[in-house]
């Protein structure tokens, strides 16, 4: 129908009880096949993988420019991701021309929990999508700096919630900070834009450009 739908409109087309469609459609949004913001549901990103090339040229060819525009403007590298269950990947990346840079690899999937970008994607999961995820997912440490503690977690995506930034400070990549903003259309979570920044570059005032970049970023998104 060409618009997010709730359970019951689901289970209506096909008819059989809600009561028997709600695991179901908890297992497709925890695998990315479904997105769900509160009572609605679109197509996840997770349907790629029945076709790849359509996924990559319908979300990568719009996002590009804007993902190049950011990097220019900060000299540093600025990628966007989507999620696939539980994790997810690069579909979009522009790396900054410095000798110092970080680099990331297109395609592969990558932990939530451990990037800003992740972050900030995990801080748009209602109550009972969270639960299911800290439950399947073990927190694993990276790097000493890692966020291992699911309270602290918790607190974490709670602020990156109300304030749209996330941030990591060397919690997947040794000597790399992130910054990272959740990208919505029509209410819907698209994916999360975010900037990796080495530590030996890293400003306050860089930091502060570098989020407002990203937020600025994730608005014209959205628009797209």
């Amino acid at each position: 129908c060409g618009r997010p739908v709730s359970a019951a409109e689901i289970a209506a087309a096909l008819a059989i009880p809600v009561s028997s469609l709600s695991y179901l459609l908890g297992t497709l949004v925890e695998r990315g096949y479904l997105l769900r913001n509160g009572r609605l549901h679109a197509p996840g990103p997770a349907l790629g993988r029945l076709n790849p090339d359509a996924m990559s040229a319908a979300l990568s060819d719009p996002v590009y420019p804007v993902v190049r525009s950011v990097s220019l403007q900060l000299n540093e590298t600025v990628s966007f991701f989507v999620r696939h269950g539980f994790e997810m990947e690069a579909i979009a990346g522009e790396v900054a021309p410095q000798a110092l840079r970080y680099t990331v690899e297109a395609g592969r999937l990558v932990p939530l929990h451990a990037f800003a970008a992740g972050k900030a994607i995990l801080a748009t999961f209602d109550e009972e999508e969270l639960e299911r995820f800290l439950a399947a997912v073990p927190l694993t440490a990276f790097t000493p700096q890692t966020v291992v503690s699911k309270a602290v977690l918790r607190r974490e995506l709670e602020q990156i919630a109300r304030s749209g930034i996330a941030r990591t400070g060397e919690e997947y990549t040794p000597g790399i900070i992130g910054i990272g903003h959740a990208v919505f259309s029509g209410g819907m979570l698209l994916g999360a834009i975010s900037a990796a920044i080495p530590v030996a570059r890293t400003t306050p005032a860089l930091e502060e450009r570098a989020a407002i970049l990203i937020a600025q970023a994730a608005e014209a998104l959205g628009r797209r």
